[in-house]
């Protein structure tokens, strides 16, 4: 909302977590399911700033950057990100509000339908055990938001589902502790908007439990500093499901680059079912 920051950016304008959340909702809109048209849309990010907000690709992180290149090279998008614990940013929550918006209808009858497209939603550039249980649980969480349960229901590490989806993937041990509630308990600076993809959740729900809108909310996460706008981007997804577009400040609409463009591909995923 204000210009500057590392990128020398205007006022309103976004980074990389929308431009793979645009790539990644153009794919679905226009080809229906199709990881390989994913990563193909992510290299045209890359490589030519297609979806970005100035039409260059200023801010890829390496994880990423690396398993382009791989799917470059001829792999299978299913196999292109890394596995590696070394691998595990928040590359790919932040990007996950498509896939959980055009499958929200899954959620509760089709669980393992739900889970099964946000898991891969995650392999082309993070395969990792901890990015893949992340998107798992980030992902069940806003389809429940978007379905109309309560914020406090999904936060709450009983709620039923999380048997349910501890039964369709054996979820990392540490994503685990988040879903069991590890944020509630911690404070700044052990809440860290880090990039590794277990504080970047960890982080981002603290701030959505904490708070009672959604302007409050992302203020929290952002002012955690570090990798701000990616704190930023999966409260706000966890937000906006839960607050939904009436919670945004007219003013943060006013201001926001190619408002209507972000408007439009919203009210088609909204319209989609995958």
């Amino acid at each position: 909302m204000r210009a500057g920051g590392p990128h020398g950016l205007a006022a309103g304008q976004w980074t990389d977590d929308t431009s793979m959340a645009l790539a990644l909702a153009d794919s679905l809109l226009t080809v229906g399911w199709d990881p390989d048209d994913q990563a193909r849309r992510y290299v045209d990010w890359w490589r030519n700033g297609t979806y970005s907000v100035n039409g260059e690709c200023f801010d890829i992180g390496g994880t990423t950057a690396a398993a382009l290149r791989r799917f470059e090279s001829g792999y299978d998008a299913s196999l292109s990100g890394l596995k590696d614990p070394a691998s595990a940013g928040n590359g790919s929550i932040m990007r996950l509000a498509p896939v959980a918006i055009a499958t929200a209808h899954r959620f509760p009858d089709d669980l393992a339908g739900l889970v099964d497209r946000c898991i891969a939603s995650s392999l082309p550039t993070h395969r990792s055990a901890q990015a893949t249980s992340a998107c798992a649980v980030l992902g069940v969480m806003l389809a429940a938001l978007i379905a109309g349960e309560e914020r406090s229901t999904v936060t709450d590490p009983g709620w039923g589902i999380w048997a349910d989806v501890r039964r369709l993937v054996k979820l990392h041990p540490e994503i685990d502790g988040v879903v069991s509630g590890s944020y509630r308990s911690l404070r700044p600076p052990d809440i860290v908007g880090s990039g590794y993809v277990v504080k970047s959740l960890e982080s981002a729900l603290w701030a959505f439990d904490r708070h009672d809108d959604l302007r409050s909310a992302v203020l929290a996460a952002v002012n955690l500093g570090n990798d701000a706008d990616t704190t930023g981007a999966v409260c706000g997804q966890l937000a906006g499901a839960c607050w939904g577009v009436g919670g945004i400040e007219e003013s943060w609409l006013e201001v926001l680059a190619r408002n209507s463009e972000i408007v439009s591909v919203a009210d088609g995923l909204a319209r989609l079912r995958i």
